[in-house]
């Protein structure tokens, strides 16, 4: 039986942008920063298995992985391009003050594609990450 999710993936252009990205634009921890050499089953010429996760969520870790990682050249192509269009959205991330959060992550540099809004389920906000990923800052109803 499946208990939880511990990891999401998440395609990013370059690991070493979005580690600085991650962590110092938008606060998140290094969870694991680990070289997989050639010799490691799938990795071919070796691998960065790079994870982050939000200091309050010990438990789960975002992977923020090569496109080359288990896929071939021709497919880890065509993902760059998706990414850095900004076509792929990433997922939702919550906080309790969304006009505050918006504020200290614009004086970060985080690029935000939509204000502050009044939706049915919250007041949402949406950013990019430095890949072209995109996601939903919300702040729940209620």
């Amino acid at each position: 039986m499946i208990r939880r999710l511990s990891h999401a993936c998440l395609f990013v252009l370059d690991q070493d942008r979005a580690k600085e990205f991650y962590t110092e634009k938008l606060g998140f921890e290094v969870r694991s920063d680990v070289r997989m050499g050639a010799d490691f089953e799938g990795a071919g010429e070796g691998f960065r298995w790079l994870t982050v996760g939000p200091p309050d969520q010990p438990d789960v870790e975002m992977i923020l992985a090569d496109p080359r990682m288990v896929n071939d050249d021709a497919t880890a192509d065509q993902i760059r391009v998706l990414v850095a269009k900004g076509a792929l959205g990433a997922g939702a991330m919550a906080t309790d003050d969304i006009r505050t959060t918006y504020e200290e992550l614009s004086a970060r540099g985080v690029v935000f594609t939509q204000e502050p809004a009044a939706r049915p389920y919250g007041v949402e906000a949406i950013f990019r990450d430095d890949s072209g990923n995109w996601f939903s800052l919300t702040q729940p109803a209620g």
